[in-house]
């Protein structure tokens, strides 16, 4: 869930700044900055914390986040209040992020025990079964979690709680453009009565660069060219990163779909949160027999729309005046060469980085509202003679985050969604992928490596292996050191080369 920028305001962050609301521009509160010098000192305090929070072992560390999904629902009220005056969010939308991190944590307190449990593996040749494998999965000390803006709760706790329920401590950069909600998180934990394995580090670019330089793993979410610099810092020190980065996901409407429920759903994809969410609806290819018909469908809802933040509303803010200016540079690079606005297509009056829903046709990969990734309330739409033209384009970008396929045969969908390149497909609906914490979440080319959670490798992904390999028998312990007479050494080569062979030579038949 990508924010296409990070870092913004000028350096440095110093002393203490004031947050304002990009609804009404009104005061919210005020961040204490942190001095990027103290960054070493908190992790020294984190990694000490850290080795007792893991020696709980997962059984004690359940309980621990089993009561921070507590006081995240008990406190939900209040958390989505502080991000709707942070972010200028309509109730809906900032309604969804504390339900999806509780639901996260509810599925780790119920798998951790057993996806972080010692594995066994077996043999690979019949003379190695005197040999016991086991694979432990031990967590990295610190985890640096640097999080954007546009989901304050969901962006920081998703990658958050996986790294707390392996074992590990956990160093939060939350957007400067969201530091408060953050705050209050944090305040969360603590008042769950956890650990001191959680600390946030506040600012700009000196602040991540702090992070990434003191932690021991990196999970970044932003945009794809911060995400590069991110880690290439990281390369110094070999630390590892997980990288989800932006996107610019198409949706495909066959043409024997529900052009209802894919209207529906292209809207809602489109335009919730303003449009700023790495896998929305950012482009959609129509096939030409239900074109026209699918149009009229959008327009339609898109016009039911209601714009605001806070109660009552569909959708709210844009985060800013530079996000809602790549927006405007979208729409009007569309409409010079050729494009329509059917419905918006400017800001809205008044107060607020407000911007009008915007359905634009007559669209082409010419236009940037097509190939760059426009985190606004935008939905370009292109008529397509094929289904092979419809993938092509789909594929034509060099992003690969998620994508949707539209269509009442579900294995004609199936089908097209292996040919798309991207690291998830919904088919009849848009983002819940998401919501299925059992699969990968991640991107393709620009889009990211690694995967954000996904059964047990979201946990594993936060330890070291480590293979121990223990004997069964004290039987020919020893036997091959040095054995190097002409004799022993013609015997062994033979013996290896067979035995090797076997499962090749059964393959093969």
């Amino acid at each position: 869930m990508t924010a296409t920028s990070d870092v913004h305001l000028p350096e440095p962050f110093t002393g203490t700044g004031t947050i304002k609301s990009p609804a009404t521009d009104s005061v919210v509160g005020e961040v204490r900055w942190t001095d990027p010098a103290d960054v070493p000192r908190m992790v020294a305090g984190l990694r000490s914390a850290q080795q007792e929070w893991a020696a709980r072992g997962p059984k004690s560390r359940a309980k621990v986040l089993a009561r921070y999904a507590v006081w995240l629902g008990e406190h939900r009220e209040e958390i989505e209040s502080l991000l709707i005056k942070e972010t200028g969010k309509s109730a809906v939308d900032a309604a969804q992020e504390v339900p999806l991190i509780i639901m996260v944590i509810s599925y780790y307190i119920k798998t951790m025990e057993k996806a972080l449990a010692p594995e066994s593996r077996p043999a690979s040749l019949p003379f190695l079964a005197i040999k016991k494998i086991t694979v432990h999965y031990r967590p990295r000390p610190v985890v640096g979690v640097i999080a954007p803006w546009n989901y304050p709760v969901a962006n920081l706790l998703m990658d958050t709680v996986g790294a707390l329920a392996a074992g590990c401590s956990v160093l939060l950069k939350p957007s400067e453009r969201t530091p408060l909600t953050a705050e209050l998180l944090l305040r969360g934990w603590i008042d769950s009565g956890a650990p001191d394995v959680m600390a946030i580090v506040q600012g700009g670019r000196a602040a991540v660069e702090a992070v990434v330089d003191n932690s021991d793993y990196i999970q970044f979410t932003g945009s794809s060219a911060t995400g590069a610099k991110v880690m290439e810092r990281a390369a110094r020190r070999l630390t590892p990163v997980s990288l989800e980065l932006g996107g610019k996901d198409p949706m495909l409407v066959l043409d024997d779909a529900d052009i209802e429920l894919a209207a529906h759903a292209a809207v809602w994809g489109a335009m919730f949160n303003a449009g700023q969410t790495c896998v929305s609806v950012e482009r959609v290819y129509v096939l030409a027999a239900v074109y026209d018909q699918f149009v009229a469908a959008v327009v339609r809802d898109v016009e039911k729309l209601s714009m605001g933040a806070g109660d009552g509303h569909d959708f709210g803010a844009m985060i800013d005046e530079s996000q809602l200016a790549v927006t405007e540079r979208h729409v009007a690079d569309a409409l010079a060469k050729g494009a329509t606005a059917a419905t918006g297509g400017r800001r809205a009056p008044g107060p607020g980085s407000f911007y009008l829903p915007t359905v634009l046709v007559d669209v082409d990969h010419s236009m940037a509202c097509m190939t760059e990734e426009t985190f606004g309330p935008t939905l370009p739409i292109m008529k397509v003679a094929s289904v092979d033209e419809a993938i092509r384009l789909a594929n034509d970008s060099p992003y690969g985050l998620s994508a949707a396929v539209f269509s009442a045969d579900v294995a004609r969908a199936e089908a097209v969604a292996v040919q798309l390149d991207c690291g998830a497909v919904n088919i009849n609906d848009v983002i819940s992928n998401l919501m299925c914490t059992t699969a990968p979440m991640g991107g393709w080319k620009t889009s990211g490596m690694g995967a954000r959670f996904g059964g047990a490798e979201g946990l594993r992904k936060f330890c070291r292996q480590e293979a121990v390999v223990a004997p069964r028998t004290a039987v020919g312990a020893g036997g091959n050191y040095y054995n190097n007479s002409p004799k022993a050494l013609k015997r062994m080569n033979t013996l290896m080369t067979k035995l090797a062979l076997i499962g090749p030579k059964r393959a093969a038949r």
